[in-house]
């Protein structure tokens, strides 16, 4: 059997707020094998976020351990870390994290610069990633001149350029109508099916939890129930 390529086994995450310790993971365990399409639900303060953090490494667990990608995050330092960050994970957030200044294939290049990739590379990636997404054309657009679900779709592209194995997002539908939001899912959908990213998406929505293939929930800080969906919603009608 193959290595599963998340891994968490007893982690803890702890904040300090005023004098009081809130244990947000308590000693969590979980799984979640390669190419599979993960949802991530619970309610608020399950550390659902919390958890997405960790697995991208963008913070550490105080205790347990964190296997991603077939890379152990407590082993690296912060240079490490931020090598293996740019070349296994992309990240969508539910506010786009655009900028502004930038065009669309800008601010796709931009994280490409912590690659090794020359300046002729990134340009292709970049353009290849906003032709996968449906934003052919759209290259010079700035994030002001797209609609909502436009500009998720380039923060998509901007995560995918890089090639990743692991694909991360946080309520990426939060902000958008349902015919974008649909129109985000499927793309999900696709990168997962097609080009076999492993996704894990955090969500509230069960419209976009049924898109995934497993649904994950958390209960205060500790893994609940797993619910395998028959087979993903199928995608909206186009109009």
């Amino acid at each position: 059997m193959s290595e599963p390529m998340i891994a968490a086994r007893r982690v803890f995450k702890r904040y300090q707020r005023g004098g009081e310790t809130l244990t947000v993971l308590d000693g969590l365990d979980l799984e979640m094998e390669e190419g599979r399409f993960y949802a991530l639900m619970g309610p608020s303060g399950s550390g659902k976020t919390t958890l997405l953090n960790l697995i991208g490494g963008l913070d550490q667990a105080d205790e347990g351990e964190l296997v991603v990608a077939g890379a152990n995050l407590a082993d690296l330092g912060s240079a490490d870390l931020a090598r293996w960050r740019a070349a296994n994970v992309g990240f969508v957030f539910q506010g786009f994290n655009l900028i502004p200044v930038l065009t669309a294939l800008e601010n796709v290049e931009l994280p490409l610069t912590l690659t090794p990739l020359s300046k002729k590379e990134r340009r292709d990636h970049a353009r290849f990633a906003l032709k996968l997404v449906g934003l052919e054309g759209r290259e010079d657009h700035r994030p002001q001149q797209l609609s909502g679900g436009q500009e998720q779709r380039v923060a998509i592209a901007r995560a995918i350029a890089s090639d990743p194995k692991v694909l991360l997002a946080d309520e990426p539908t939060g902000d958008l109508d349902r015919k974008s939001a649909s129109d985000v899912l499927d793309l999900l959908a696709r990168l997962n099916e097609e080009f076999k990213k492993t996704i894990l998406m955090v969500t509230h929505d069960p419209f976009a939890a049924a898109r995934a293939s497993l649904v994950v929930h958390l209960d205060k800080g500790q893994l609940g129930r797993i619910e395998r969906n028959a087979a993903p919603a199928a995608p909206a009608a186009r109009s």
